[in-house]
C-alpha cells in the first residue's frame, strides 16, 4: 500500500514518500522525490517544479490520514491562510488567504467557479472531504487566469475520479458531540467509461459553542446542531481516441441549528437568544465538458458548460411578536468556457481561452450580471534550469466595463545545489457583488450602490527552496507584498457601500520538512502576516499576525499508521459577537490533533482521532467556543 505525506512550503508543495512496499525494507536508501503535478498555478497540468508561484497540495492521502471530515480541517494548517468558524460544523467559515478579505479568494469545484453569485463569498463549512482526491491553495493575485475574486488567491478542489476495477467503499464513524458521520462510494473504470459516485451524511447534534458568561441569568445553553448530506458523481466516456465527454455534478443539502441573537436589548450589548436560528442551505454545482486533442496530441481543446445554485434560508428565533420574515439568499451562475493548449517546441506551451458567465440574483432585487473574458499564457524555458509563465486577461463586465490584469512568474533551479528560487508579481480584482450593488434594506436606511467599481491589487512575492541531506530535508521561505484599492466598505454615514478601503498586507511564509526515515516524516510551517487598513493605520480584523504548525506521519509497521499535528494560532483583533464592541485583542490558542488507522485485512480498517487533545478553551471568533476535546472512532470497509 503506498504512503506519502505531503509537506506545504510557502511557494510549492514537496511530495516526498514511499512509492510502495518495497522501499520499506531498505531504511537506507536515499529517498526517491516524487514529481507532483497540480493544475491551478498555470490552468493545465505541470510539474511542481516548474512552479513559480506560492502553492500548498492537499491530497486524498493527507485527507484520509489526518481524518479531515470538513474542508476547513484540511485548510486549517496551510501556510499562508487563517479562517474563522462561527460555531460547531457547518457555521459559517470565512477563509483570509495574505491577509485578503474573505471574499478575495476563487474557489473551484471540478473547474466550476463555486463562489456565491449573489454574495460573492464561498461558505467553507458545507464541504465535506469524503469524495476530495485533492486540493491546491494558490496564494497571491490570480486574476490574470481566473478573473474576478481571484483578487487574494484561488483554491481548487478535485473531487475523485473512477480507475481500474469496480470499487465499493463504505465508512461508519461515531463520537463526541453526538457524531455521526456515513459516506458510501463506487468508482472504476472501462475501456470507454471512468465513473465516480459517492454520498456522504455527516451528523453532528451536539456541539457546545456559546460562551457561558455570555447568557441571561438561568439560560441553558443549547449545543449547535448540523445536518449535511452530500452527493456527487464525476463520469467521462471516451468516444474515439481523440474525443470524450465529461460530467461532473455536486449537490448538498444542509440543516444548520445555532444559538441566534436577542435584540430586546438594543442598543445594549445583545446576549445570544433562549431558541436557535434554523439555517437551512441547498447548493448545486455541475458541469458538461468535452475534449478534443489533434495534430497528435499538440493542440488539446476544451469546452464546458457550468451551472452553480445557491439556496440558502435563514429564520430566527420567535420574538415575541411572531416569526420574523426569513432572510433568502438565492442566486446562480451559467458560465462557457473554452480553452486551448498548444505545445510548442523546447517545453514550451502556450494556452488561450475565452469565458462568458450571466450571474442572477432570485427574489427581492431580482437583479443579474454578466461579463466575458479572454485570456493568454506562455509558459517557456527561455535558458537551461529556468522557467517562467507569463499570463494576461482581458475581462468586460455589463456594469464596470472592461478590467486588464497581468502576472510573470519566473522560477530557477541551481543544478550544483538544487537551490530553486522563485518569483511572481501580478494584479488582481474583485467585481462588487449583486448584493451590494442591487439589495436595499429601506427599513435599517440602508441602500445598494449601482456605482460601485471593483476592488484591485497588485502583489509580489520571492522565495526559495533548499534541499539538504541528500533530499531529506528540504526548507524554505517566501517574502509576499500585497497593496489592496478601491475595498468596498460602508460611507461615512453607514447608509449604503462606497470604495473608501486601502490595505496593504505582508509577511513571511516560511517551512522545512524531513524524511526521517521510510515510516516516519515531520513537516514544520510559520507564517508571519501583517493586514493593516491604510486609511485608519489599524491592523485587519480576524488576521493572526503569527501562524504556526507541526505534523508528524508514523507507520511503525505495515498495517499501523499513525498521525498528529499541533497548530498554534496567534493574537489578532476581533469584535465581540455582536460588534457592539468593535475591536478588542483576542489571545492566541493552540490545539493538539492525534489520529490512528490499523488494516485489519481483507479491506477492512479501524480508525480513531482524538481533536483538541489538550481541551483547550479558546474562542475564535470572539463569541463563539471552539469545540473542545472530542473522541471519534470508525471503520472503512472496502470491495473487493
Amino acid at each position: 500500500m503506498a504512503f506519502h505525506l505531503e509537506f506545504a512550503g510557502p511557494a510549492g508543495a514537496v511530495l516526498i514518500g514511499l512509492a510502495g512496499a518495497p522501499a520499506l525494507a531498505d531504511e537506507s536508501a536515499p529517498p526517491t522525490p516524487l514529481a507532483p503535478v497540480v493544475v491551478v498555478a498555470t490552468r493545465i497540468p505541470t510539474e511542481l517544479d516548474r512552479v513559480a508561484s506560492a502553492l500548498t497540495l492537499i491530497t486524498a492521502e493527507d485527507i484520509e490520514t489526518s481524518q479531515w471530515r470538513t474542508l476547513p480541517d484540511a485548510l486549517a494548517d496551510a501556510p499562508g491562510l487563517s479562517e474563522t468558524r462561527t460555531g460547531g460544523p457547518g457555521g459559517q467559515t470565512s477563509v483570509f488567504i495574505r491577509g485578503a478579505n474573505a471574499n478575495h479568494t476563487k474557489v473551484l469545484i471540478d473547474g466550476i467557479d463555486a463562489v456565491d453569485p449573489s454574495e460573492g463569498a464561498f461558505d467553507f463549512g458545507q464541504t465535506l472531504t469524503a469524495d476530495l482526491a485533492r486540493v491546491e491553495v494558490l496564494r497571491g493575485p490570480q486574476s490574470s487566469l481566473y478573473g474576478s475574486d481571484a483578487l487574494g488567491g484561488v483554491i481548487n478542489i478535485v473531487t475523485r475520479e473512477g480507475d481500474g476495477p469496480a470499487r465499493l467503499t463504505v465508512t461508519f464513524e461515531g463520537g463526541s458531540f453526538d457524531t455521526l458521520n456515513e459516506t458510501a462510494s463506487v468508482s472504476g473504470s472501462t475501456s470507454r467509461l471512468r465513473y465516480a459516485a459517492s454520498i456522504a451524511h455527516a451528523f453532528s447534534g451536539d456541539t457546545p459553542v456559546t460562551p457561558l458568561d455570555l447568557l441571561a441569568p438561568g439560560e441553558k445553553r443549547i449545543g449547535d446542531r448540523y445536518d449535511n448530506l452530500t452527493a456527487s458523481t464525476k463520469l467521462r466516456v471516451t468516444l474515439t481516441p481523440t474525443f470524450s465527454l465529461g460530467l461532473t455534478a455536486r449537490y448538498i443539502d444542509a440543516d444548520l441549528r445555532t444559538t441566534g441573537e436577542n435584540y430586546d436589548l438594543y442598543p445594549a450589548p445583545n446576549i445570544p437568544d433562549a431558541a436557535q436560528t434554523v439555517q437551512k442551505t441547498q447548493q448545486l454545482f455541475t458541469r458538461a465538458e468535452a475534449k478534443l486533442s489533434q495534430f497528435s496530441g499538440a493542440l488539446q481543446n476544451a469546452l464546458g458548460i457550468g451551472y452553480t445554485d445557491y439556496r440558502t434560508t435563514i429564520q430566527a428565533p420567535d420574538d415575541g411578536y411572531g416569526l420574523p420574515a426569513p432572510i433568502v439568499n438565492d442566486g446562480d451562475r451559467l458560465k462557457v468556457d473554452y480553452q486551448a493548449t498548444l505545445a510548442l517546441p523546447g517545453r514550451n506551451t502556450l494556452v488561450l481561452g475565452a469565458e462568458a458567465e450571466r450571474d442572477r440574483l432570485l427574489g427581492g432585487a431580482d437583479a443579474r450580471n454578466g461579463a466575458r473574458a479572454g485570456f493568454a499564457e506562455l509558459q517557456a524555458n527561455p535558458l537551461p534550469g529556468v522557467n517562467l509563465a507569463v499570463s494576461v486577461r482581458q475581462d468586460d463586465n455589463d456594469r464596470f466595463g472592461g478590467r486588464t490584469t497581468w502576472r510573470i512568474a519566473p522560477t530557477w533551479t541551481i543544478a550544483a545545489t538544487g537551490t530553486r528560487l522563485k518569483a511572481t508579481y501580478g494584479t488582481g480584482f474583485k467585481a462588487p457583488t449583486l448584493t451590494q450593488l442591487f439589495v436595499s434594506f429601506p427599513d435599517f436606511n440602508f441602500y445598494a450602490n449601482p456605482r460601485l467599481r471593483p476592488e484591485t491589487s497588485e502583489g509580489y512575492d520571492l522565495g526559495f527552496e533548499q534541499p539538504l541531506a541528500g533530499g531529506r530535508v528540504r526548507l524554505g521561505a517566501t517574502w509576499f507584498h500585497n497593496a489592496i484599492r478601491n475595498l468596498i466598505e460602508d460611507n461615512a454615514d453607514f447608509t449604503s457601500y462606497a470604495n473608501l478601503g486601502r490595505a496593504t498586507t505582508y509577511g513571511v511564509e516560511s517551512f522545512v520538512a524531513a524524511r526521517v526515515s521510510a515510516r516516519l516524516t515531520l513537516r514544520g510551517d510559520y507564517t508571519w502576516t501583517v493586514a493593516r487598513d491604510d486609511i485608519a493605520r489599524q491592523d485587519l480584523l480576524r488576521r493572526p499576525r503569527h501562524k504556526a504548525s507541526l505534523a508528524a506521519a508514523w507507520r511503525p509497521t505495515s498495517r499501523l499508521s499513525l498521525s498528529g499535528n499541533v497548530l498554534y494560532v496567534g493574537a489578532r483583533v476581533d469584535g465581540n459577537r455582536d460588534f457592539s464592541v468593535q475591536r478588542l485583542t483576542a489571545g492566541g490558542y493552540a490545539t493538539v490533533n492525534l489520529a490512528a488507522a490499523y488494516d485489519l485485512g481483507h479491506g477492512v480498517t479501524a480508525f480513531a482521532r482524538i481533536d483538541n487533545l489538550l481541551d483547550s478553551h479558546d474562542q475564535d471568533p470572539v463569541g463563539f467556543d471552539r469545540p473542545r476535546i472530542g473522541a471519534f472512532g470508525g471503520v472503512k470497509i472496502s470491495l473487493p
